[in-house]
């Protein structure tokens, strides 16, 4: 991985996300959004710093939704710190590919469009509403924009796709692609997308900004739903080395399994498959993983789920790894919160960093989760899981491109 671009609630752009989540800042606040004033959802991480007319010209952003503004803008940013341009591939365009992951697509646009269908007619209704509720739509356009014409694909699997996409993009570079812009961006907070998520019996309704998301603690109450996300670009080394660019780390094994929609006794195992997995396509023994990014639902059985599948999986040296979970500062973008945690991840190994848990103090599991402050420790090998609300589970490894 060579670039990481970020549109998260606590910053825009790869320095200040990592500044606020080194900090162990919390955003989390009320709902400011238009429509969602009565809604019983009170509490959630919004990107509020990012006016996507400054960064997305203005033909594309007639007909996109916020969520692919959100994944353009951190793709802009991730291949800016990559240094990757048109100069560098317009004589082969085919070499460079996009894959994102998507939990709901566009629903903010598709909403505006329904509301003028029935509320003033068809002729009323644009011809992007086509196009832009779509989950592929924020590859698409992606692709379009930067005249990407490599292999490209959108991961529906659930939050656990914003990994499983690291795999496909590690694929398609096997296979003979240069270079893949790889992340996920989501936007769950406009009033349509928010009624649909009250069907989901995890989701927390708490007022309280500090008390609203809480993971691993006995005061466990559900997540909490965030905007954002982040676009990585993963290269072939080789390629990465002939334009005097440095990898910033390695994606070195993921793995995947799937144990059911809600059952989180269930994702015990699944989630310490995934994790055995990954271990092994990384060629990694469990003492090597030095932090784990922890999925944190902040549901109780499935936090209790969780913390035995990381001790299922390495051993005794699970109740020693640091375990960090930053999105308790901002919330779970869903699809886009494990690629903000592969983000935080590679930059914790760069600064030799555990950022900790916000919001989180009193533990009530056998893990060693850092709260309060940071923990400084030699970081060469990060472990980061994700599940979904539909039973998907993930694993990915990664590894330090700093010298040993």
């Amino acid at each position: 991985m060579t670039g990481i671009g970020v549109v998260a609630p606590n910053g825009i752009g790869a320095d200040a996300f990592w500044k606020s989540t080194q900090e162990g800042i919390s955003v989390l606040d009320r709902v400011s959004r238009e429509g969602c004033e009565q809604l019983p959802l009170r509490v959630g991480g919004e990107v509020r710093e990012l006016d996507p007319g400054t960064v997305v010209e203005e033909r594309f952003l007639v007909q996109t939704d916020r969520f692919t503004h959100f994944a353009m803008a951190a793709a802009d940013l991730a291949l800016a710190d990559a240094r990757l341009g048109r100069a560098d591939y317009e004589d082969s365009p085919f070499g460079v590919g996009v894959v994102t992951a998507a939990g709901s697509g566009g629903g903010e646009f598709g909403q505006r469009e329904l509301q003028q269908l029935w509320g003033r007619g068809s002729r009323f209704v644009g011809p992007y509403q086509s196009i832009a509720w779509f989950y592929a739509a924020s590859t698409g356009q992606i692709s379009i924009r930067g005249g990407f014409k490599g292999p490209c694909g959108v991961v529906c699997s659930d939050e656990a796709g914003g990994l499983d996409a690291f795999a496909h993009a590690a694929g398609a570079i096997a296979r003979g692609t240069d270079a893949v812009v790889v992340g996920s961006a989501e936007a769950p907070l406009a009033p349509y997308s928010v009624v649909c998520q009250l069907g989901y019996e995890d989701l927390s309704t708490c007022e309280d900004p500090a008390r609203a998301y809480r993971p691993f603690t006995s005061e466990a109450r559900g997540f909490v739903p965030a905007e954002g996300g982040a676009m990585l670009v993963a290269e072939e080394e080789s390629a990465a080395l002939r334009r005097g660019v440095r990898p910033r780390a390695y994606v070195a094994g993921h793995a995947a399994t799937f144990t059911g929609p809600s059952r989180w006794p269930e994702s015990r195992e699944g989630l310490a498959r995934s994790i055995e997995g990954a271990l092994k396509a990384a060629g990694c023994a469990p003492q090597d993983i030095d932090v784990v990014f922890a999925d944190a639902l902040g549901v109780p059985e499935a936090d209790r789920a969780e913390a035995l599948a990381i001790t299922d999986a390495l051993g005794a040296h699970g109740r020693r790894v640091p375990v960090t979970a930053p999105k308790t500062g901002i919330g779970r973008a869903y699809c886009g919160g494990p690629v903000l945690d592969v983000a935080a991840a590679v930059m914790a190994m760069e600064h030799g960093l555990v950022p900790p848990t916000p919001n989180v103090f009193d533990v009530c599991h056998d893990i060693d989760v850092v709260t309060g402050r940071a923990r400084r420790i030699p970081l060469r090998t990060a472990l980061v899981l994700s599940r979904g609300l539909m039973g998907s589970n993930a694993a990915l490894v990664l590894r330090s491109a700093a010298p040993a």
